[in-house]
C-alpha cells in the first residue's frame, strides 16, 4: 500500500512559477511516478513521469516540455514537479501517482496507476 500527499499549490500569475512536492509513504521503490492534472470540467491529463532512478527516463506531455521538470528523491522517498512559465491553462488541480512495480518506461495513463494522492490546488491568473 502507498500513501501519497501533494504540497505546494497555490495562486500566481501568468509567467511564474512553482514547485509541487509529493511525499510518499510504504515503498515506491524502483516504481514508475508521475504528476496528473484535471481541470474543471476537462479530463484527467498526464503531466509527467519518472521511472525508479533519481535522475531517470522522464516523459512530458508536450504542452508542459521545456517548461516542467519531474524529478524524485529516493533517500526521501518524494517526488517533485518544477512548473516554470506558467500559463492559464496550467489552472488545475494537480495530483501525485505510484505505479508499484518495476518500472520499465515511464507512462503518462493515469488508469496504469493504482495509487493517487488528494491533490493540490494550482491556480494562474493573467
Amino acid at each position: 500500500q502507498v500513501t501519497l500527499a501533494e504540497s505546494g499549490g497555490d495562486s500566481v500569475q501568468a509567467g511564474g512559477s512553482l514547485r509541487l512536492s509529493c511525499v510518499a509513504q510504504g515503498s515506491t521503490y524502483r516504481s514508475c511516478m508521475g504528476w496528473f492534472r484535471q481541470a474543471p470540467g476537462k479530463e484527467r491529463e498526464g503531466v509527467a513521469s519518472i521511472d525508479s532512478e533519481d535522475v531517470g527516463r522522464t516523459r512530458y506531455a508536450e504542452s508542459v516540455k521545456g517548461r516542467f521538470t519531474i524529478t524524485r528523491d529516493n533517500a526521501k522517498n518524494t517526488l517533485q514537479l518544477e512548473m516554470n512559465r506558467l500559463t492559464p491553462e496550467d489552472t488545475a488541480m494537480y495530483y501525485c501517482a505510484a505505479k508499484p512495480g518495476i518500472c520499465w518506461l515511464p507512462s503518462l495513463s493515469g488508469s496504469e496507476y493504482p495509487f493517487w494522492g488528494q491533490g493540490t490546488q494550482v491556480t494562474v491568473s493573467s
